[in-house]
Protein backbone atom coordinates (compact mmCIF):
# COMPACT_ATOMS: atom_id res chain seq x y z
CA UNK A 1 0.00 0.00 0.00
CA UNK A 2 1.33 3.42 -0.89
CA UNK A 3 1.53 6.12 1.72
CA UNK A 4 -1.37 7.97 0.10
CA UNK A 5 -3.77 5.02 -0.07
CA UNK A 6 -5.31 5.77 3.30
CA UNK A 7 -6.31 9.25 2.06
CA UNK A 8 -8.29 8.02 -0.95
CA UNK A 9 -12.02 8.82 -0.84
CA UNK A 10 -14.29 6.11 0.47
CA UNK A 11 -17.19 6.30 -1.99
CA UNK A 12 -19.39 3.79 -0.21
CA UNK A 13 -19.61 6.05 2.84
CA UNK A 14 -21.20 9.07 1.15
CA UNK A 15 -22.14 8.36 -2.47
CA UNK A 16 -25.75 7.22 -2.00
CA UNK A 17 -28.46 9.07 -0.07
CA UNK A 18 -28.95 7.53 3.34
CA UNK A 19 -32.35 6.74 4.83
CA UNK A 20 -31.84 7.64 8.48
CA UNK A 21 -35.05 5.91 9.60
CA UNK A 22 -35.74 8.67 12.08
CA UNK A 23 -39.26 7.49 12.90
CA UNK A 24 -38.01 4.76 15.24
CA UNK A 25 -35.25 4.69 17.86
CA UNK A 26 -31.95 2.97 17.19
CA UNK A 27 -29.60 1.77 19.96
CA UNK A 28 -26.64 3.69 18.51
CA UNK A 29 -28.55 6.96 18.56
CA UNK A 30 -30.06 6.36 21.99
CA UNK A 31 -26.53 5.64 23.23
CA UNK A 32 -25.36 8.88 21.60
CA UNK A 33 -28.08 10.83 23.40
CA UNK A 34 -27.21 9.28 26.76
CA UNK A 35 -23.57 10.27 26.20
CA UNK A 36 -24.66 13.86 25.58
CA UNK A 37 -24.28 13.70 21.79
CA UNK A 38 -26.36 15.50 19.17
CA UNK A 39 -26.66 12.86 16.47
CA UNK A 40 -30.09 11.63 17.48
CA UNK A 41 -33.73 12.28 16.69
CA UNK A 42 -37.02 12.70 18.59
CA UNK A 43 -37.77 8.96 18.57
CA UNK A 44 -34.34 8.27 20.07
CA UNK A 45 -34.69 10.96 22.70
CA UNK A 46 -38.20 9.81 23.62
CA UNK A 47 -36.99 6.25 24.13
CA UNK A 48 -33.96 7.42 26.11
CA UNK A 49 -36.00 9.70 28.38
CA UNK A 50 -38.53 6.94 29.00
CA UNK A 51 -35.62 4.65 29.89
CA UNK A 52 -34.27 7.27 32.28
CA UNK A 53 -37.62 7.46 34.04
CA UNK A 54 -37.64 3.69 34.38
CA UNK A 55 -34.02 3.66 35.57
CA UNK A 56 -32.52 7.05 36.53
CA UNK A 57 -29.03 5.51 36.34
CA UNK A 58 -29.27 4.92 32.59
CA UNK A 59 -26.71 7.61 31.70
CA UNK A 60 -23.98 6.02 33.81
CA UNK A 61 -23.49 2.70 31.94
CA UNK A 62 -22.69 4.33 28.55
CA UNK A 63 -20.08 6.63 30.09
CA UNK A 64 -18.28 3.92 32.04
CA UNK A 65 -18.61 1.52 29.13
CA UNK A 66 -16.87 4.08 26.90
CA UNK A 67 -14.07 4.46 29.45
CA UNK A 68 -13.66 0.68 29.55
CA UNK A 69 -13.36 0.54 25.76
CA UNK A 70 -10.49 3.01 25.82
CA UNK A 71 -8.67 1.10 28.57
CA UNK A 72 -9.17 -2.24 26.82
CA UNK A 73 -7.84 -0.97 23.49
CA UNK A 74 -4.85 0.59 25.23
CA UNK A 75 -4.17 -2.72 26.96
CA UNK A 76 -4.38 -4.68 23.72
CA UNK A 77 -2.20 -2.26 21.77
CA UNK A 78 0.38 -1.56 24.47
CA UNK A 79 0.66 -4.82 26.39
CA UNK A 80 -0.41 -7.44 23.86
CA UNK A 81 0.91 -5.88 20.65
CA UNK A 82 -2.41 -6.08 18.82
CA UNK A 83 -2.34 -4.05 15.61
CA UNK A 84 -5.65 -5.11 14.06
CA UNK A 85 -9.08 -4.33 15.49
CA UNK A 86 -12.56 -5.36 14.36
CA UNK A 87 -15.13 -3.17 16.12
CA UNK A 88 -18.67 -4.46 15.53
CA UNK A 89 -21.54 -2.25 16.63
CA UNK A 90 -19.25 0.74 16.78
CA UNK A 91 -22.02 3.33 17.08
CA UNK A 92 -21.90 7.01 16.24
CA UNK A 93 -18.35 8.39 16.23
CA UNK A 94 -17.46 9.61 19.72
CA UNK A 95 -13.87 10.70 20.31
CA UNK A 96 -11.67 9.02 21.17
CA UNK A 97 -12.64 6.32 18.72
CA UNK A 98 -10.85 2.97 18.55
CA UNK A 99 -8.48 4.07 15.79
CA UNK A 100 -7.54 7.20 17.73
CA UNK A 101 -6.72 5.20 20.85
CA UNK A 102 -4.87 2.41 19.06
CA UNK A 103 -2.94 4.60 16.65
CA UNK A 104 -1.87 6.96 19.41
CA UNK A 105 0.13 3.99 20.74
CA UNK A 106 0.84 2.19 17.46
CA UNK A 107 0.40 4.35 14.35
CA UNK A 108 0.41 1.28 12.09
CA UNK A 109 -2.76 -0.11 13.67
CA UNK A 110 -5.57 -1.10 11.30
CA UNK A 111 -9.21 -0.86 12.28
CA UNK A 112 -12.42 -2.03 10.63
CA UNK A 113 -15.66 -0.63 12.00
CA UNK A 114 -19.01 -2.38 11.50
CA UNK A 115 -22.50 -1.05 12.15
CA UNK A 116 -25.96 -1.16 10.57
CA UNK A 117 -27.29 2.21 11.72
CA UNK A 118 -27.74 4.49 8.70
CA UNK A 119 -26.63 7.54 10.67
CA UNK A 120 -23.33 5.81 11.48
CA UNK A 121 -22.93 5.25 7.73
CA UNK A 122 -23.62 8.94 7.18
CA UNK A 123 -20.86 9.79 9.65
CA UNK A 124 -18.49 7.11 8.38
CA UNK A 125 -15.89 9.61 7.23
CA UNK A 126 -15.27 10.53 10.86
CA UNK A 127 -14.25 6.91 11.35
CA UNK A 128 -12.28 6.68 8.12
CA UNK A 129 -9.38 8.78 9.29
CA UNK A 130 -6.02 7.27 10.04
CA UNK A 131 -2.38 7.77 10.72
CA UNK A 132 -0.47 7.43 7.43
CA UNK A 133 1.10 4.21 8.70
CA UNK A 134 -2.25 2.56 9.44
CA UNK A 135 -5.69 2.28 7.92
CA UNK A 136 -9.38 2.33 8.82
CA UNK A 137 -12.45 1.04 6.98
CA UNK A 138 -16.19 0.86 7.60
CA UNK A 139 -18.61 -1.95 6.76
CA UNK A 140 -22.36 -1.39 6.68
CA UNK A 141 -23.60 -4.73 8.08
CA UNK A 142 -25.70 -6.30 10.79
CA UNK A 143 -23.90 -8.22 13.54
CA UNK A 144 -26.25 -11.13 12.94
CA UNK A 145 -24.95 -11.52 9.38
CA UNK A 146 -21.52 -12.85 10.26
CA UNK A 147 -20.76 -14.13 6.77
CA UNK A 148 -21.35 -10.68 5.29
CA UNK A 149 -18.90 -9.18 7.76
CA UNK A 150 -16.19 -11.79 7.38
CA UNK A 151 -16.39 -11.83 3.58
CA UNK A 152 -16.57 -8.07 3.12
CA UNK A 153 -13.82 -6.83 0.77
CA UNK A 154 -13.14 -3.93 3.15
CA UNK A 155 -12.32 -6.37 5.94
CA UNK A 156 -10.11 -8.55 3.78
CA UNK A 157 -8.21 -5.52 2.48
CA UNK A 158 -7.45 -4.13 5.93
CA UNK A 159 -7.26 -7.11 8.29
CA UNK A 160 -5.04 -10.14 7.85
CA UNK A 161 -6.96 -13.00 9.42
CA UNK A 162 -3.74 -14.96 9.73
CA UNK A 163 -2.51 -12.45 12.32
CA UNK A 164 -4.01 -11.71 15.78
CA UNK A 165 -7.09 -9.49 15.85
CA UNK A 166 -8.76 -7.59 18.64
CA UNK A 167 -12.50 -8.30 18.26
CA UNK A 168 -14.57 -5.65 20.01
CA UNK A 169 -18.22 -6.32 20.89
CA UNK A 170 -18.94 -3.34 23.09
CA UNK A 171 -22.46 -2.91 24.49
CA UNK A 172 -23.95 -4.73 21.51
CA UNK A 173 -24.81 -8.28 22.58
CA UNK A 174 -27.62 -7.20 24.91
CA UNK A 175 -29.41 -6.03 21.75
CA UNK A 176 -29.31 -9.58 20.40
CA UNK A 177 -32.07 -11.70 21.89
CA UNK A 178 -31.78 -15.41 22.47
CA UNK A 179 -33.93 -16.06 19.39
CA UNK A 180 -31.08 -14.71 17.24
CA UNK A 181 -28.57 -17.16 18.73
CA UNK A 182 -26.12 -14.65 20.25
CA UNK A 183 -23.65 -17.28 21.50
CA UNK A 184 -23.41 -18.85 18.05
CA UNK A 185 -22.76 -15.41 16.54
CA UNK A 186 -19.85 -14.74 18.88
CA UNK A 187 -18.46 -18.24 18.43
CA UNK A 188 -18.55 -17.91 14.65
CA UNK A 189 -16.63 -14.63 14.85
CA UNK A 190 -14.06 -16.02 17.26
CA UNK A 191 -13.63 -19.17 15.15
CA UNK A 192 -12.61 -16.98 12.21
CA UNK A 193 -9.74 -15.43 14.16
CA UNK A 194 -6.27 -16.92 14.62
CA UNK A 195 -4.54 -17.93 17.83
CA UNK A 196 -3.39 -14.93 19.84
CA UNK A 197 -6.52 -12.92 19.05
CA UNK A 198 -8.66 -11.33 21.77
CA UNK A 199 -12.37 -10.93 22.38
CA UNK A 200 -13.37 -7.77 24.26
CA UNK A 201 -17.03 -7.70 25.24
CA UNK A 202 -19.28 -5.65 27.50
CA UNK A 203 -22.90 -6.41 28.37
CA UNK A 204 -25.66 -4.90 30.49
CA UNK A 205 -26.78 -6.91 33.48
CA UNK A 206 -29.78 -6.95 35.75
CA UNK A 207 -27.85 -8.64 38.55
CA UNK A 208 -28.05 -5.59 40.81
CA UNK A 209 -31.47 -4.16 39.92
CA UNK A 210 -33.39 -6.55 37.72
CA UNK A 211 -36.68 -4.70 38.04
CA UNK A 212 -35.25 -1.40 36.78
CA UNK A 213 -33.65 -2.98 33.71
CA UNK A 214 -36.75 -5.05 33.00
CA UNK A 215 -38.70 -1.77 32.86
CA UNK A 216 -36.15 -0.30 30.45
CA UNK A 217 -36.23 -3.40 28.25
CA UNK A 218 -40.03 -3.27 28.14
CA UNK A 219 -39.95 0.36 27.01
CA UNK A 220 -37.48 -0.45 24.25
CA UNK A 221 -39.56 -3.45 23.17
CA UNK A 222 -42.58 -1.19 22.63
CA UNK A 223 -40.39 0.84 20.24
CA UNK A 224 -39.34 -2.28 18.33
CA UNK A 225 -35.88 -2.54 19.93
CA UNK A 226 -34.77 -5.80 21.52
CA UNK A 227 -32.86 -5.48 24.79
CA UNK A 228 -32.01 -8.56 26.82
CA UNK A 229 -29.93 -7.93 29.93
CA UNK A 230 -28.27 -11.09 31.20
CA UNK A 231 -26.77 -12.34 34.49
CA UNK A 232 -23.05 -12.76 34.98
CA UNK A 233 -22.98 -16.48 34.20
CA UNK A 234 -24.80 -15.99 30.91
CA UNK A 235 -22.42 -13.20 29.90
CA UNK A 236 -19.45 -15.37 30.83
CA UNK A 237 -20.68 -17.92 28.27
CA UNK A 238 -19.61 -15.55 25.49
CA UNK A 239 -16.01 -16.23 26.55
CA UNK A 240 -16.30 -20.03 26.45
CA UNK A 241 -13.02 -21.60 25.35
CA UNK A 242 -11.09 -18.35 25.82
CA UNK A 243 -8.72 -17.29 28.58
CA UNK A 244 -9.95 -14.22 30.43
CA UNK A 245 -7.15 -11.84 31.36
CA UNK A 246 -7.05 -10.44 34.88
CA UNK A 247 -9.24 -9.30 36.54
CA UNK A 248 -11.69 -11.52 34.68
CA UNK A 249 -15.27 -10.35 34.06
CA UNK A 250 -16.08 -7.67 36.64
CA UNK A 251 -18.24 -4.58 36.45
CA UNK A 252 -16.39 -2.39 33.95
CA UNK A 253 -15.27 0.20 36.49
CA UNK A 254 -13.26 -2.56 38.22
CA UNK A 255 -11.44 -3.68 35.08
CA UNK A 256 -7.97 -2.11 35.32
CA UNK A 257 -9.36 1.25 36.49
CA UNK A 258 -7.56 4.51 35.95
CA UNK A 259 -8.15 8.16 36.83
CA UNK A 260 -11.09 8.47 34.40
CA UNK A 261 -13.19 5.94 36.28
CA UNK A 262 -15.88 7.49 38.45
CA UNK A 263 -14.94 6.26 41.96
CA UNK A 264 -18.43 6.99 43.25
CA UNK A 265 -20.28 4.88 40.67
CA UNK A 266 -21.76 1.79 42.28
CA UNK A 267 -22.17 -1.63 40.66
CA UNK A 268 -25.92 -1.04 40.60
CA UNK A 269 -25.48 2.22 38.72
CA UNK A 270 -22.93 0.90 36.21
CA UNK A 271 -24.65 -2.44 35.56
CA UNK A 272 -22.23 -3.47 32.81
CA UNK A 273 -19.83 -6.41 32.93
CA UNK A 274 -16.74 -6.30 30.76
CA UNK A 275 -13.86 -8.57 29.97
CA UNK A 276 -10.97 -9.25 27.62
CA UNK A 277 -10.06 -12.83 26.73
CA UNK A 278 -7.35 -14.47 24.62
CA UNK A 279 -7.80 -17.22 22.07
CA UNK A 280 -5.13 -19.86 22.59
Amino acid sequence: MSGADWMKPKPDATKEPVDLQTNRPHPARVYDYLLGGKDNFPADRTAAEAGLKANPNSRIPPRENRNFLRRAVEYLAREQGIRQFLDIGTGIPTSPNVHEVAQALAPDSRIVYVDNDPIVLAHARALLTSKPEGRTEYIDADLRNVDRILNAPALREVIDLNQPVGLLLIAIMHFVGDADKPYEIVQQLVDALPSGSFLTLTHLTGDFDAAAWDRVAAIYAKQGVTMQVRPHDDIARFFTGLELVEPGLPIVTKWRPDADVNPDATDTQVAVYGGVARKA
